[in-house]
């Protein structure tokens, strides 16, 4: 999908050169997705003390499957 941005280029290019990308799409890209799976990791972060465990689950049993 073609999008026009308008983009910092100083930040831009140093991007490229800091993360040795060769365009300034990979650069955008690798970004994004660094963006993605570091919210998605403040999701899951966001859960910790709201799941119930059970006490009699043997988590060794279900390895040896």
């Amino acid at each position: 999908m073609p999008t026009n941005l308008l983009l910092n280029d100083a930040l831009i290019n140093q991007a490229v050169k800091l993360g040795h990308h060769k365009t300034k799409r990979e650069a955008v890209t690798a970004a994004l997705s660094e963006y993605v799976a570091h919210k998605k990791q403040q999701e899951i972060k966001g859960l910790f003390g709201s799941i119930d465990f059970d006490n009699s689950y043997d988590y060794k049993k279900a390895r040896s499957r």
